[in-house]
């Protein structure tokens, strides 16, 4: 399966930390911790409840180079949100990436 990024337009939905952000650990057994391939620095994973205009909600994990600058319950924006389709042994999902992922009032400032 090919790895194509899929844009995804965050203006027609409502994120809200529910977790704090924390580390990806990629090998539970060794506690290994994700890092990017071009920086070196921490991958983090920020949960959010992401709710679209009709109220439809769903638990999405957006992973996030450096450690993000928000707590639960902060509405925030993902900038450049991407998601990629993966497959495992006959399992499928979509994992999001975004450059970054800031307080939804701070995003409004810069124009994200």
């Amino acid at each position: 399966m090919r790895n194509i990024p899929i844009p995804v337009d965050v203006a027609r939905l409502q994120f809200i930390c529910v977790k704090a952000p924390c580390p990806r650990v990629i090998n539970k057994d060794t506690g290994e911790i994700k890092t990017d391939k071009t920086s070196g620095q921490t991958v983090y994973e920020v949960l959010c409840s992401v709710e679209d205009a009709s109220g439809k909600i769903e638990l999405v994990k957006v992973g996030v180079v450096g450690e993000p600058p928000v707590s639960p319950g902060d509405q925030v924006t993902p900038v450049g949100l991407i998601g990629y389709v993966w497959e495992l042994s006959g399992r499928w999902g979509i994992a999001y990436r975004a450059s970054a992922v800031l307080p939804a009032a701070v995003a409004e400032v810069r124009g994200a």
